[in-house]
């Protein structure tokens, strides 16, 4: 005999088997949606790649993705059509060198950079608005490169999943320093914490350590590595540019981010901890304002990136607006910008891999565009400076087959900014239109 299966199982599968077939015969009656077409007018169009401007310019955005690029083209029958005018199309710019968890303030003592008068709740929430800030001025990536408390991880995902407006983030999680030095918790009591800092803050000792602090941060959602291979400027107990990392550590460093596929950074503004770090295999060098000929002709051997961060020093210094600096801060603010623009110059001269990074939390977020004027009057062309943003930073960050140029099948991440930025830079600092993944987030024209 066989046993009978009781009654209320076999109801349930008669109506989990009727439930299918209604849906199944639902979705085949309908037809899937047609992709939205969008076609962007504009005076002209730069590409990302070329030194030259395209005239009458048209793309064609069909879904999220890039169709067609050119001069006066076909619009599709039943485009909606985006005409911006006399301005100027451009990919979305990228920013490699971004802290979108946090906001320095003019007084370094009542900052929140040190994140002690914030609870991570109130700092998850403004990050969200620095993210909207930094997506509203035309930057539809970037690469954060150092946050506490997984806040970063938490915003890239709230960000991806289209919970809240943002650029598309490649985060590090917690950069990796040397205990005492500039990623580490200087310059506090040790009681104001309750603990001293560890592998799962970033801090480690030794090849093995480092390899472990490595695997921590990519276990808990890195996108890439970032160690802080010299002292900093606004960290209390380290000069600026001593060497914080040995050769083994940094060897272990690189190789086991490599390993585990993933790109590394280092914090770097002396010379000394630089070439460590690009002996090692680093992909680039963030600041570099100490940088001698030695390290620059590394970095133009092996192919290593340098990404200025000019603007932070317009901040430090107390160019743009005044900063109450401990002393010893001060002192480091004014030497490092004192030397960066000598170096940078340098390797512009030299035909250095130049990336666009701003350092944003010491400036304020938004205001990242105003790093192409200072590239342009430390020597770059306007195209070389845009070039730095969108097909450059692509391949730093390995990403140059989706985003970085506008070209078929790229992602349509789409920028406009009025006139001619060849001729005025600083028309980058008043973007109108911002479309991200096919997705319209800014269109000043729609308002008027």
């Amino acid at each position: 005999m066989y046993d009978a299966a009781p009654l209320e199982v076999e109801m349930k599968r008669a109506s989990l088997t009727l439930a299918a077939a209604l849906a199944a015969g639902s979705l085949s009656a309908q037809s899937p949606a047609p992709p939205t077409v969008t076609v962007l007018r504009a005076a002209r169009l730069f590409d990302g790649r070329g030194d030259t401007l395209v005239r009458d310019a048209v793309v064609i955005v069909d879904g999220d993705r890039i169709r067609a690029v050119g001069a006066r083209l076909e619009v599709p029958a039943g485009a909606t059509v985006i005409d911006l005018g006399e301005a100027t199309l451009l990919p979305g710019f990228i920013d490699d060198h971004t802290h979108l968890t946090g906001e320095s303030s003019d007084n370094w003592f009542m900052g929140t950079v040190q994140g002690l008068r914030r609870t991570v709740p109130e700092q998850a929430i403004r990050a969200t608005e620095y993210a909207r800030r930094t997506l509203q001025a035309g930057f539809t990536t970037v690469r954060n490169v150092g946050a506490d408390d997984f806040v970063d991880v938490a915003l890239r995902n709230a960000i991806a999943e289209g919970v809240v407006p943002g650029p598309r983030m490649l985060v590090s999680v917690h950069a990796l320093g040397a205990r005492g030095g500039h990623c580490d918790q200087t310059g506090w009591p040790y009681l104001l914490f309750g603990r001293e800092s560890g592998a799962s803050d970033g801090i480690a000792s030794g090849p093995d350590g480092f390899r472990d602090a490595v695997r921590f941060q990519v276990k808990y959602g890195a996108d890439l590595i970032k160690v802080c291979a010299t002292g900093g400027v606004l960290s209390l107990a380290d000069e600026v540019d001593t060497p914080q990392i040995t050769q083994e550590e940094m060897n272990a460093i690189v190789d086991e981010a490599h390993r585990l596929r993933k790109k590394a950074a280092a914090h770097a503004h002396g010379a000394e901890g630089a070439k460590v770090a690009i002996r090692a295999g680093i992909d680039s060098i963030e600041h570099g304002s100490f940088l001698d000929d030695e390290a620059l002709r590394m970095m133009k051997e092996r192919g290593t990136y340098l990404v200025p961060t000019l603007l932070a020093a317009e901040y430090v210094t107390g160019r743009v607006v005044p900063r109450n600096y401990p002393p010893e801060i001060a002192a480091k603010a004014r030497a490092a910008a004192e030397a960066r623009s000598a170096v940078f110059r340098k390797a512009v001269q030299m035909g250095l891999k130049i990336g666009f990074g701003t350092d944003s939390a010491v400036s304020p977020h938004g205001v990242n565009a105003k790093e192409f004027a200072l590239l342009v009057e430390h020597g770059m062309t306007p195209a070389a400076a845009l070039r730095t943003a969108t097909s450059v930073d692509a391949d730093l960050l390995g990403l140059e087959k989706k985003i970085g140029t506008l070209e078929a099948g790229k992602q349509a991440d789409i920028v406009a900014v009025p006139g001619d930025p060849f001729t005025d830079i600083r028309a980058t600092e008043n973007v109108r239109f911002v479309m991200k993944g096919g997705r319209v987030f800014r269109n000043d024209e729609a308002k008027r």
